[in-house]
């Protein structure tokens, strides 16, 4: 059976966990949460401040090359395989397993983004929340060849079925309608780490409207999001 292979990297406090629920839902899919978490961990000294570090390193296998071979790159019931991945995990590690994968990235905006997850980790860096490596990523990726899809997680929010009929043209799958709601609470696929990060998709049964922000953007995160915003601005030019 051949295996299609789909890695969706994400920054943190995206819509990437949604994105997970919604292939889930597909008759011909599998799904991973975030496999190279450990790695991750291990490898920086995120494991000081991460929630659930120690939770998550005892649910997953550390190094690389045993998730790449038994993971990402092994065998599938299914004929399709989904990966939820933060593009800050590929950290020490070579990028050359990429060319065997569909890559797609997916942003969001600074602005709606770091208040978010500066409530889990109150002093984040350019290392926690991916932007840079977005651009690194999509710059390995076109020197390789590829040409991956970029989704907007506003763009998602605001038309889910128009987007991901366009995600799903790009990848080379049909788009299935069951991909717009699922059933509420936990799913067997989470992580050791989802009681600190998936409450409200928990609560969720579908993609929820896109709010913006109404408080203040807090004055702490506004370098950071000086260094983020054109980054991002740049991966919105493209996204579809």
């Amino acid at each position: 059976m051949s295996i299609l292979r789909i890695n969706i990297w994400s920054g943190p406090r995206n819509i990437s966990t949604a994105l997970m629920y919604s292939f889930a839902q597909r008759s011909d899919t599998t799904v991973v949460d975030e496999p190279l978490y450990a790695h991750y961990l291990t490898t920086t000294n995120a494991d000081e401040y991460h929630p659930h570090a120690a939770d998550t390193l005892a649910s997953q296998a550390a190094d690389y090359n045993d998730v790449l071979e038994n993971i990402m790159l092994g065998p599938s019931d299914t004929p399709v395989l989904f990966f939820k991945q933060m593009t800050h995990h590929l950290v020490n590690m070579p990028w050359d397993f990429l060319k065997q994968m569909h890559n797609v990235i997916l942003t969001r905006d600074p602005v709606d983004m770091l208040p978010s997850y500066a409530t889990q980790v109150s002093q984040p860096t350019m290392l926690d929340v991916g932007y840079a490596e977005h651009i690194r990523l999509l710059d390995y990726l076109h020197s390789i060849g590829q040409n991956p899809c970029v989704i907007d997680s506003r763009r998602v929010l605001e038309n889910p079925e128009k987007t991901l009929n366009r995600l799903c043209d790009h990848i080379g799958i049909p788009f299935e309608t069951a991909m717009l709601s699922w059933p509420a609470g936990a799913r067997p696929e989470d992580g050791a780490w989802a009681p600190a990060w998936y409450d409200s998709v928990h609560k969720s049964t579908g993609f929820s409207p896109y709010k913006p922000k109404t408080a203040p953007f807090p004055e702490k995160l506004k370098p950071l999001l000086a260094e983020c915003q054109p980054l991002y601005e740049q991966l919105r030019a493209i996204a579809i």
